[in-house]
């Protein structure tokens, strides 16, 4: 018997979760025969066989979390176990996205808790790392879990983050513990645009006039290397709001491509990042970022920068606003911009730079 354990997927990627088997316990496959797919924050990815053979006994079932290198399918006859190989394939020079887990108390960190009222938190089925302590030397009391029990008898159950949402959760977490952000905001006067202009591709046209204006917020920085790396080609990553949570697929070499072949793209794009089609390659690689959440909602917006990149623009809401126009005031449309920076490798004269760049871009006649 062998076992073959869940590969690396590239990335930094340390789990996924099972979306769907394709085979079952006792039938026999070949070789690159697709075995499972898995969802992990960048795709849904079809693991295959790495050999022919009878299976013996499959590891979990959908909606399982599984660690990279624990097993997934045993085999009835061959070596002992399979070391696992990489699905899918890192571009050069692409940095890899680690995910981390959620934060918890670390042992340190734990409250003491006296039998009793332990006893207690389970009868009420609460969740002691959740709750605060108020009793000396931090200890939980009766009255604490009491407290918590009320206080989740509102809610709805609990519910473990699945998919897209628990990948956006430790993304989060990871750029929440790593990225020092800075942000400033201005708004473009767009009055001029004509009826029925496209936004998203002003947008994507002027980030690409922005990044050169000021080179330093297309970049990628290697904060264990202390390293930064400007980038020549803009890569611009679009934030998707989908029905399962944010995903990100990337528009490539924005600067070079026409309107028509921007507008091809980014259609194309949202589809299959909606439909959870989208290759994994086209997931990589961002050097830049723009969420254009106005769409939805909103003005402006304190927003996240991922690592290895250095920034992240947002386009608000578009409204109507009284401004100085040619001497005098006047009701014109407006579109708000918020530009968030990685304060440790971008200074704020060159976020300045960049956001004026931007706006003037956005405020030229269509």
């Amino acid at each position: 018997m062998r076992q073959f354990v869940l590969p690396d997927l590239g990335e930094g990627l340390e789990e996924a979760e099972i979306v769907n088997w394709y085979v079952n316990e006792g039938d026999h496959v070949v070789t690159d025969q697709p075995l499972v797919s898995v969802e992990t924050d960048k795709a849904v990815v079809e693991v295959p066989s790495p050999s022919s053979g009878r299976i013996l006994h499959l590891f979990g079932a959908k909606g399982d979390v599984v660690k990279v290198g624990a097993p997934l399918v045993e085999f009835a006859e061959g070596p002992d176990q399979d070391t696992g190989t990489i699905v899918g394939e890192l571009g050069v020079g692409e940095p890899a996205a680690v995910a981390a887990p959620p934060p918890r108390r670390t042992a340190e960190q734990k409250s003491q808790v006296f039998p009793a009222v332990r006893a207690l938190a389970r009868k009420l089925d609460v969740d002691l790392d959740l709750v605060e302590a108020t009793g000396p030397g931090g200890t939980i009391t009766r009255a604490d879990v009491e407290r918590a029990a009320k206080g989740l008898s509102h809610t709805g159950p609990a519910e473990s983050l699945r998919g897209l949402r628990r990948a956006m959760a430790q993304r989060m977490t990871t750029a929440h513990a790593e990225i020092v952000p800075a942000g400033v905001t201005d708004e473009a006067d767009i009055d001029d645009w004509r009826t029925g202009e496209d936004v998203t591709i002003r947008l994507v046209r002027a980030i690409a006039v922005a990044c050169k204006a000021e080179p330093a917020l297309n970049a990628w920085y290697n904060s264990g290397a202390g390293e930064r790396r400007l980038i020549e080609r803009i890569d611009l990553g679009i934030a998707v709001d989908t029905g399962g949570g944010l995903i990100v697929p990337v528009l490539r070499n924005v600067a070079e491509r026409d309107v028509s072949d921007l507008r091809t793209g980014l259609d194309r794009m949202r589809a299959d990042a909606v439909a959870r089609s989208i290759p994994p390659g086209e997931l990589r690689g961002a050097t830049i970022t723009l969420s254009n959440f106005g769409m939805i909602g909103g003005r402006f917006a304190n927003l996240i920068v991922v690592p290895p990149q250095v920034a992240i623009i947002g386009a608000g809401r578009i409204t109507q606003g009284v401004v100085a126009y040619r001497g005098q005031p006047a009701v014109r449309r407006v579109l708000p911009l918020s530009l968030t920076f990685d304060h440790r490798v971008v200074t704020g004269g060159e976020a300045a730079r960049f956001l004026v760049a931007l706006k003037t871009d956005l405020e030229q006649f269509s």
